[in-house]
């Protein structure tokens, strides 16, 4: 039985990227799973973007995405959903930074800021990507980090770069 939408207390927001094994379908898999997580409801989901690997790492290019989730389950819950879904999807963690099925990162959870040995909230290194920012100002343009700043300022000091926002078109289900 799915929850009515006051039962999903929490928003988080995912980024999405994969350059191995047809990124493209990998990203659409992963949004409909996200669809199917327990206690939580896909609200929203970026646009696909295409980008080169960070540090000009020798592998193929990327396709990215940020997906909205509302949802009752506790980051760490979460962060463990997201894993499975990487595994289901044939997510090797061999080298960082290396290429991918599909990796799947909690960027923010609600407003919260820590640190432990399994997750840090918000993304570290969030705000330096424009393969995150972009696409997390599609879903919320008037979002505001914890530190106070607003998406929209740091996206003037973000270039897209070689960030390009692909024509395709995913259809999820987003209602269930």
């Amino acid at each position: 039985m799915r929850l009515k939408n006051q039962d999903y207390p929490h928003l988080s927001y995912i980024g999405l990227g994969s350059n191995l094994a047809q990124p493209m379908q990998q990203i659409e898999r992963a949004l409909q799973a996200l669809a199917q997580l327990p206690q939580t409801k896909l609200c929203q989901y970026s646009s696909l973007y295409h980008s080169p690997p960070l540090a000009n790492m020798p592998q193929p290019d990327y396709i990215n995405a940020v997906a909205k989730l509302q949802t009752a389950l506790s980051p760490w819950e979460l962060l463990q959903q997201l894993q499975q879904i990487e595994n289901q999807q044939g997510r090797m963690r061999e080298e960082r930074w290396g290429a991918r099925t599909l990796d799947l990162d909690i960027l923010l959870y609600d407003n919260q800021e820590f640190t432990d040995s399994h997750l840090t909230l918000p993304h570290p290194a969030m705000l330096q990507r424009a393969f995150v920012l972009y696409p997390l100002y599609e879903c919320c343009p008037n979002l505001l980090f914890p530190n106070g700043i607003t998406l929209a300022d740091t996206l003037t000091f973000c270039s897209a770069g070689d960030l390009t926002r692909i024509d395709y078109a995913i259809n999820i289900d987003t209602t269930a």
